[in-house]
């Protein structure tokens, strides 16, 4: 075989991978083929059950949560990833004007592993619930599985974080993605509902604000002011 062709055939295969390896790269790096979440209605929400985290927990409706004064509620990915640490920590800035709102801040998260949940509290300045049957990752359950590690947003993310001074660990299930609700009282219904798209994608913390204002207390609330 004349060498000139061989090392041809062989730069022909080369570039052929590499674009084959551009296309790819290129396509996880658009939503094509992400996966659309399914908007929670507040049916769904509300029959959903949490537990508390004390020694003797109790199981109760998540909808006790938002009852008369409404509930922003994030939904962890992972306690011990520093991403969520980063944005528990941003939604914690927002207490102070939630509290001014009379709006609690709460957060779910789907396992109790170890010390996590204690070592994820020191970012959250709300009470944490359980939620066992990952219900509030629902009604369609969505994962980001290693495509996640070569999307350029979530390296931009990584490094967004890392900057900030957030550490985090490995511990537990990290892939079924999280998310932000901002849900009115009573039968007011869901005024804001933010799913991750990717590792690290934050909700915008003026949209929770915006929400929040919308929310309108029930007279119970109101009374006992």
């Amino acid at each position: 075989m004349d060498p000139s062709l061989f090392a041809m055939g062989v730069w022909s295969v080369g570039a052929g991978a590499l674009g084959a390896a551009a296309v790819a790269l290129f396509l996880a790096n658009t939503d094509m083929f992400l996966s659309k979440p399914q908007r929670a209605s507040l049916d769904y929400l509300e029959d959903i059950d949490l537990k508390t985290l004390g020694k003797e927990p109790r199981t109760f409706k998540a909808k006790e949560l938002w009852g008369e004064r409404g509930a922003v509620i994030m939904a962890v990915r992972r306690p011990g990833c520093f991403l969520c640490r980063e944005e528990a920590a941003d939604l914690s800035s927002l207490k102070p004007k939630l509290d001014e709102l009379g709006v609690p801040l709460y957060a779910v998260v789907k396992e109790q592993i170890g010390t996590e949940l204690q070592d994820f509290q020191p970012y959250f300045k709300g009470e944490i619930f359980l939620d066992e049957k990952k219900k509030f990752y629902g009604p369609q359950r969505r994962k980001m599985m290693l495509m996640g590690f070569v999307r350029l947003g979530v390296w931009s993310n990584f490094f967004r974080a890392r900057s900030g001074g957030f550490s985090g660990n490995l511990e537990g299930e990290g892939f079924i993605l999280g998310g932000v609700f901002v849900v009115g009282s009573g039968k007011q219904g869901v005024l804001l509902e933010h799913r991750e798209k990717e590792f690290g994608d934050k909700v915008n913390l003026l949209a929770v604000l915006e929400a929040a204002r919308k929310i309108r207390p029930q007279a119970s609330a109101l009374e006992g002011n």
